[in-house]
């Protein structure tokens, strides 16, 4: 189950109950990072026992017992943010050109077959943006030898002994870039094997295939949204879109066309206080409170046409 933030409108429990899970619970809160242990609310709410997987403390104390693998962590993440800054700079001039071509007051053939291309050029600098991230990924793993390291290996067994007691898994928000890491180090997703997992805001992010970063207003850059890396993978074809009101001008027909042309090879939806989308089999159900960003530049509930 994929859900709407917390914060306001709480229904963890709820999805726990529907799912006829009355404990215990294992929870990942790594997004959380130094805030990791602060889950009193989180246990007041579900009114069961929680198991705190504390994937955050676990990395760190991971690091300080294997120096070796935290230096070169920190030289890959130095190398995957300079390759972002780069991205960043030619993202720049792409979307500039496709706003400047959406803009235009004569919409006809050949302004909108200029303005095809120039998100068809976007779309290919995603893709090879999120190659050449995962190809750093990759060959890190296998030059390191991560998943065969001994603390590693142990590291993961307790984790995996520790969801093993249990009959689901939730997944907080919070920093998603810290979060999908820490799952992936863990291989938390994977040993929650085919119990229900319940995840909501960075936490749907990180299960999905692809993770997007957007703000259409932030404090400082061009508000282009930027994708930052592959997820967890748990499912693919929806990109979730937690905290969209807050986030995104749903107002502007523009932004919000461009946005869902970019990415229309997913359902681009927005996850706002109480939404909720359930994942039955290979499909989707149980819409609640989730809209969907349309090509024509409207906001809809997830279903309409």
């Amino acid at each position: 189950m994929l859900l709407g933030p917390q914060r306001l409108r709480p229904s963890v429990a709820g999805a726990l109950a529907d799912l006829g899970v009355d404990g215990p619970v294992a929870v990942v809160t790594a997004g959380w990072q130094e805030r990791e242990s602060e889950i009193d609310e989180l246990c007041e709410h579900v009114g069961c026992e929680v198991v705190d997987l504390e994937l955050f403390r676990r990395a760190e104390e991971l690091f300080e017992r294997d120096p070796a693998l935290f230096t070169a962590l920190r030289e890959r993440t130095g190398r995957l943010r300079k390759l972002q800054r780069l991205y960043s700079t030619r993202l720049d001039h792409a979307m500039a050109a496709a706003r400047e071509l959406l803009a235009r007051p004569a919409q006809d053939d050949l302004v909108a077959m200029h303005f095809g291309g120039a998100v068809e050029a976007i779309r290919d600098l995603d893709r090879e943006h999120l190659d050449r991230v995962e190809a750093i990924r990759a060959a890190f793993d296998e030059e390191h030898g991560v998943a065969e390291r001994d603390d590693v290996v142990a590291a993961r067994a307790e984790v995996a002994r520790l969801i093993d007691g249990c009959g689901a898994l939730a997944i907080a928000g919070g920093h998603v870039a810290v979060l999908v890491n820490r799952l992936r180090l863990f291989d938390a997703v994977a040993s929650a094997g085919s119990r229900p997992i319940v995840a909501w805001s960075a936490g749907a992010m990180a299960l999905a295939d692809r993770i997007v970063l957007f703000h259409d207003s932030p404090p400082q850059g061009a508000g282009n949204a930027e994708v930052l890396r592959a997820g967890i993978g748990l499912y693919d074809g929806v990109l979730p879109l937690p905290h969209a009101k807050r986030r995104l001008r749903l107002g502007d027909p523009a932004r919000v066309a461009l946005f869902a042309r970019r990415f229309a090879a997913h359902r681009c939806l927005a996850f706002d206080d109480g939404a909720r989308l359930d994942r039955v089999g290979d499909g989707w159900a149980g819409v609640d409170g989730v809209t969907r960003l349309t090509v024509e530049g409207r906001v809809v509930p997830e279903g309409d046409r």
